[in-house]
């Protein structure tokens, strides 16, 4: 279970990392204006989602369901755990409108300014915050 436990921080880690830089990404890009950055920006973005971002997120759930695995009937009865799966669900929608954002871009599509990806790019802290709260500290 330890190496299942480990696999599972580690894959999280990684998506977290990319859930903080691809819209930091954005941020540049949507700042950028001549096409020689563009075009570097739209390669970054698309390795970033498909390369490390995805199959992070594919790994942090497939280990996290391994973990729950264990002890089914402890994690469907804490209350932490059910914040926790919620905040997972809202963590997998910002990761697709990550995707949809990105979709924008490449289509040269983006109408909104820098300072929208500044404040985008805020969510996900905020996010890992409380899911380690509510994992370390098991508040209910």
């Amino acid at each position: 279970m330890l190496w299942v436990k480990a696999f599972h921080i580690i894959s999280l880690v990684c998506w977290f990392a990319a859930l903080f830089y691809l819209p930091r990404l954005f941020v540049y890009h949507a700042n950028s204006t001549d096409a020689e950055s563009i075009a570097r920006f739209k390669i970054m973005e698309r390795k970033l989602y498909r390369g490390i971002m995805t199959p992070s997120a594919i790994a942090t759930i497939v280990f996290g369901v391994w973990l729950v695995s264990y002890n089914p009937s402890y994690y469907m009865h804490a209350g932490w755990f059910h914040a926790k799966l919620a905040l997972v669900l809202v963590l997998l929608g910002y990761h697709h409108a990550c995707g949809r954002l990105l979709k924008k871009f490449a289509e040269d599509r983006n109408t909104r300014s820098h300072v929208f990806y500044r404040w985008f790019n805020e969510l996900p802290v905020i996010l890992l915050i409380a899911i380690v709260i509510l994992v370390v500290v098991k508040p209910f």
